[in-house]
């Protein structure tokens, strides 16, 4: 079957082959209407279909970018990546996504494979764990934006949630509802990974505030495996909490497992707040108090930055951490 070259297109739609390539390119500024409709229809009728790897060598541009996420798992990822979507899909850009299972050697082959197909540009949830790739794309200014998470001393815009303000939110609502005996879990700290630790040391100074000792016990960071088991530790010592922060909705929704296997009444044996604004948390019995994350102005940040970067190799960032606030959504389980 012969395939269907531009030059087919402008022959069948009795036009010139650039003015047919200005048509694939939406440049229609001085072309009349008629003649768009005589170039559609003789695409339709041929079954032309473009070749993006030849004109992307042509332009220099996929007009792609990739995303890699470390857990697609989480509300947050998939939120965040409608927003790129959204924005991308606005600006005519696609985009592939990746889900690197919080595991550094995959999120090094994906970036790899991506860069390798040439996208324009990279939104990375990091893993932390690739830190001389960071590096080097950054010394190349390589157009990148990191979200949720912040690499020490790396030089690149990351999109962040207040996460200290979104425990002191949970804390201070805790303590108005008349609650002094306060736990937090949340998954590994083994990795350092941003979010945890400053909703972690964000807890430690919110029980300062409020006058409320530290207790160890109370604090828990584990894989996601053992979260029941380190709740069932915590709630069998002698003084248990009677309030509970979940520090993201994949422990969140180990804790509710938990309750539910076990009999425990919210809030009355215990009370529970989740940091994410899960889709179900109107829906649970009894409706469940959650910290919002802004994910789509989040998302839409990224994307935007990303695209600012892309266009305009000279583009200079007014700052290179951008913090969301949190809200609180109450609702029954304090």
């Amino acid at each position: 079957m012969k395939k269907i070259t531009i030059s087919d297109v402008a022959q069948h739609a009795e036009v010139s082959k650039s003015t047919v390539s200005q048509y694939l390119n939406k440049r229609y500024d001085y072309m009349a209407p008629k003649t768009k409709e005589r170039i559609k229809k003789a695409i339709e009728e041929l079954g032309y279909h473009p070749n993006i790897v030849a004109r992307s060598l042509k332009q220099k541009s996929t007009s792609t970018i990739g995303v890699i996420v470390a857990n697609i798992l989480h509300t947050f990822s998939t939120q965040t990546i409608r927003a790129v979507e959204d924005i991308c899909n606005e600006q005519g850009f696609h985009i592939i996504v990746c889900n690197a299972d919080d595991n550094p050697e995959k999120e090094r082959k994906y970036i790899e494979m991506l860069r390798a197909k040439q996208v324009d540009g990279l939104i990375i949830f990091p893993t932390g764990g690739n830190i001389d790739l960071y590096n080097s794309m950054v010394k190349e200014k390589y157009p990148l934006v990191f979200v949720d998470r912040i690499v020490e001393d790396l030089k690149t815009s990351s999109i962040m949630l207040d996460n200290e303000s979104a425990v002191k939110m949970a804390v201070d609502h805790f303590v108005n509802k008349g609650y002094d005996r306060i736990g937090i879990m949340t998954t590994s700290l083994q990795r350092h990974v941003t979010p945890r630790v400053e909703r972690i040391n964000g807890f430690r100074r919110a029980l300062k505030e409020n006058g409320i000792p530290i207790r160890e016990d109370h604090i828990k960071s584990l894989e996601l495996e053992w979260i029941q088991d380190g709740l069932h530790d915590m709630l069998s010592s002698e003084e248990p909490p009677q309030a509970l922060i979940a520090g993201n909705d994949l422990t969140l929704i180990e804790i509710l497992r938990y309750i539910k296997a076990n009999g425990i009444n919210m809030p009355t044996d215990l009370a529970l707040i989740g940091i994410d604004d899960v889709s179900f948390a109107s829906l649970f019995t009894p409706e469940l108090t959650t910290i919002a994350q802004p994910t789509y102005e989040m998302g839409k940040q990224a994307a935007q930055l990303l695209l600012n970067k892309i266009k305009d190799p000279d583009f200079i960032e007014e700052k290179q951490i951008y913090r969301f606030q949190p809200e609180l959504m109450i609702r029954q389980s304090c």
